[in-house]
């Protein structure tokens, strides 16, 4: 074999060897993704049976049926599980509002979009309810959480502020949503305490009408007809 020849062999092998290797890591990026996800997906699923309390590395483990200690491989320590299943938690709530969002006609529309996403049939039970009271407690003391709460507020305040701006002055649709969140807040805080204290139902009416007593008759007619499309 010639020099040129051998050369060109090697660097086709060592090509060949540097497509495989990439190969290999890309499937290895793939497999350790769909794990932490399983860690993740069985995390919130105890968490919803028992709140952040019930949350141990075991028990997480144990849940996504893989050997206990294998946590700590896919990630740091169990505070990292716990900080991307709260935020994997909060995307199903907003995941849901956004869907509701897509079907909104009106600005009317849009806000009970916003409405009706934070309180899904499914959802707006007891544990789920209990669960969540759970972590708002622990943000008072994890700043983490805490940054992840602040999180959902803005969003919050980002939605309705789509519907009412600029039909309402920024400083109006403020006190608006600081009423908004802290009624959103009581009545998870109430579904939680018992399940016969408060329904969807309720829960939403009261909402409704909180916003229509806040913005008044002739704010609810414009923001009926007003077509998005038109805004």
């Amino acid at each position: 074999m010639t020099r040129e020849k051998f050369v060109r062999a090697y660097k086709k092998s060592v090509s060949y060897k540097n497509r495989m290797a990439t190969k290999a890591k890309k499937q290895k990026t793939r497999i350790e993704d769909i794990r932490r996800i399983e860690l993740i997906e069985a995390a919130h699923r105890i968490f919803l049976r028992d709140g952040l309390k019930g949350l141990t590395t075991t028990r997480i483990c144990h849940e996504a049926g893989m050997s206990q200690g294998i946590l700590t491989y896919y990630f740091k320590d169990k505070d990292q599980v716990l900080f991307e299943m709260v935020r994997f938690a909060n995307r199903l709530l907003m995941d849901a509002v956004v869907v509701n969002l897509r079907q909104a006609a009106t600005r009317w529309d849009r806000l009970m979009a916003i409405v009706d996403g934070n309180f899904p049939e499914e959802k707006f039970e007891r544990n789920t309810a209990n669960a969540w009271v759970s972590f708002y407690a622990e943000a008072a003391h994890n700043p983490r959480y805490a940054r992840l709460q602040q999180l959902f507020y803005k969003r919050l305040r980002s939605n309705i502020g789509s519907a009412l701006s600029p039909l309402c002055p920024k400083s109006e649709i403020d006190h608006f949503v600081l009423g908004f969140a802290a009624m959103l807040d009581g009545f998870w805080l109430r579904r939680g305490h018992s399940d016969d204290d408060i329904s969807r139902l309720e829960a939403r009416t009261l909402l409704i009408e909180y916003s229509e007593k806040m913005l008044g008759a002739d704010m609810i007619s414009k923001l009926k007809t007003l077509q998005l499309e038109a805004a």
